[in-house]
């Protein structure tokens, strides 16, 4: 139970480190295409408190696929963090696991391993990965179990409700993530053939807390202050993790630690909000170069939902020809949202 122990210890480090200390930590699930080094840089710079790399495949770091490799890429201003993987094989998870501190990391930079056992994503699910493992819990220990033992950092589990409505399974997929060494578990309400389609279950992730020792956090429909400390009070999890949501908005983060704080909030201006986008338009491209700039096309759409105009900027932005364009296009839309709010 060491590893499980280290779980509890480092939610104690992540309240007391918060930028409001003793609520419970806000964490960025990781989003594959979406959260990489750039993204994380923004969040924590808008509170908070912990992040993940995007979604890395075993097998890809297995086989040396440098494309993979390239997904972790951690600044000094977003450490520690964690890095999750996906894979059904135990023996290429082990196999990664101690190659990713042994070539790419170390536990100062990462400090949490995650196992994704949730990814509903068909050509994921398709090969055995993500939520598909839900269906095989035996297989999943075997797993979790590998991937402790190599690992020197705790190794964490996200996963969903089940597989679909007639499976729901979690209380018991979270007991046996325990019982194999995992030191913290992530549950997103929904099953997998509900994809993002309805509304997260608070109520599964009430009993998997009931059920478990370990820290429990809660995923799924956070998009305000207000769905947070809903699931924080309805549930009794030990953290918040924001996915969808921070998406286009990473003030969610200041937002939300302010609710559960039980303080007030005063929601970014547009002007803001079109400055955050530029922000994190010129953190990608630094990163990843000029000729990424088309990866940021939906991250614009996100930061310009709702605003007046936004869909004529959409349209341009979809056919501007490089990244000059594309930051033009916004830094003008931001000049006409200013002259029309005077």
């Amino acid at each position: 139970m060491m590893k499980a122990d280290k779980g509890e210890r480092l939610f104690a480090l992540l309240k007391k480190q918060s930028s409001k200390p003793g609520t419970p930590p806000v964490l960025l699930a990781p989003m594959a295409g979406i959260t990489d080094s750039a993204f994380r840089r923004l969040a924590i710079d808008r509170g908070c408190d912990f992040t993940f790399t995007e979604m890395v495949s075993a097998n890809g770091l297995h086989y040396n696929n440098r494309k993979t490799e390239e997904l972790i890429s951690i600044s000094g201003a977003e450490t520690p963090c964690g890095v999750q993987l996906f894979g059904h094989d135990p023996a290429i998870v082990a196999e990664t696991v101690a190659r990713l501190f042994e070539r790419l990391v170390t536990p100062a930079q990462v400090s949490v391993v995650d196992i994704n056992m949730g990814c509903p994503a068909p050509k994921i699910t398709s090969n055995g990965d993500g939520s598909a493992l839900m269906r095989d819990p035996c297989l999943a220990g075997r797993i979790i179990e590998a991937a402790v033992k190599a690992s020197p950092v705790p190794v964490s589990v996200k996963f969903r409700k089940g597989w679909d409505g007639d499976n729901v399974n979690a209380v018991e997929f979270a007991r046996m993530a325990e019982e194999s060494g995992a030191s913290f578990i992530t549950v997103h309400g929904r099953t997998r053939m509900q994809m993002y389609a309805g509304t997260a279950d608070r109520e599964i992730i009430a009993r998997v807390v009931d059920a478990v020792s370990i820290p429990v956090v809660g995923n799924g429909d956070i998009f305000s202050g207000g769905s947070a400390l809903d699931m924080f009070e309805k549930t009794g999890c030990a953290g918040i993790m924001i996915a969808r949501g921070a998406q286009g908005d990473p003030f969610i983060f200041a937002e939300v630690k302010a609710a559960l704080a039980g303080e007030s909030y005063t929601p970014p201006t547009e002007a803001e909000r079109l400055d955050a986008a530029l922000s994190h338009i010129s953190e990608y491209l630094s990163g990843h170069g000029t000729r990424a700039f088309a990866d940021m096309r939906k991250h614009v759409a996100w930061y310009t939902k709702g605003m007046y105009g936004s869909t004529e900027l959409r349209r341009r932005v979809n056919v501007c020809a490089d990244a000059d364009e594309l930051i033009a296009l916004v830094r003008e839309f931001r000049a006409a949202r200013l002259t029309e709010e005077e």
